[in-house]
């Protein structure tokens, strides 16, 4: 684990255990705080991004499943940890959306180890799809004919922003977050560039919200 103090989300549905992971790393040095389920630490996850998720994976309300497969979607930077007493010691179990997997009951050396071995940092944003501006049709202006590249459906947004600025929505179909970048059609002017704009904006500049 870095040795600068990360700031640590622990996600856990057992009381006693939540309350001993969050001693064990504020003693460590680091920032923590913690929840009871997956939709809890969505809220803690959109007052402040942490550093690091460790998260349960059988969990009520929201599993740490369904947790972990939106935050490598909506919050890519944050690199995430699985933990679960139902898979023995070894690689992250099939399926499991994270950059390391904890056993629970293998002791707190064994969770550090597994800490240690997590990337310095994850991509901050997926990569754009390159959208070219389909014209008007639209009530109140330009728009573009978006392809999700999960489920593969096809659905119209709303031109709202100049051309290459990078913008984001989730899909109408299956809510798949979807990072895209409007360009004019061949032969026409561009507006300031993406790589200007991407050099100094996160995934979010550009777009107003998510349209879900």
């Amino acid at each position: 684990m870095q040795k600068i103090g990360a700031s640590i989300l622990v996600v856990e549905d057992d009381d006693s255990v939540r309350a001993s992971l969050a001693q064990v790393f504020t003693m460590l040095g680091h920032s923590v705080r913690s929840a009871a389920n997956g939709l809890a630490a969505l809220v803690e996850i959109r007052r402040e991004i942490p550093n690091i998720l460790l998260s349960d994976l059988n969990m009520p309300v929201m599993s740490g499943y369904e947790l972990l497969s939106i935050v490598r979607r909506r919050f890519p930077a944050i690199r995430v940890v699985a933990m679960s007493g139902a898979f023995p010691d070894g690689p992250i179990p099939y399926g499991v959306v994270a950059d390391g997997y904890y056993q629970k009951g293998g002791g707190v050396a064994t969770l550090l180890k597994v800490m240690g071995t997590l990337p310095l940092e994850r991509p901050k944003a997926p990569a754009p799809i390159w959208i070219q501006r389909d014209g008007s049709g639209v009530p109140g202006g330009d728009f573009v004919i978006v392809a999700c590249p999960d489920c593969f459906r096809t659905f119209p947004r709303a031109v709202n922003s100049a051309a290459g600025l990078m913008v984001d929505t989730s899909c109408d179909f299956c809510q798949s977050w979807i990072v895209y970048a409007i360009v004019e059609p061949f032969g026409l002017p561009v507006a300031p560039s993406f790589e200007a704009t991407a050099r100094f904006a996160s995934p979010r500049v550009g777009s107003a919200q998510l349209d879900n």
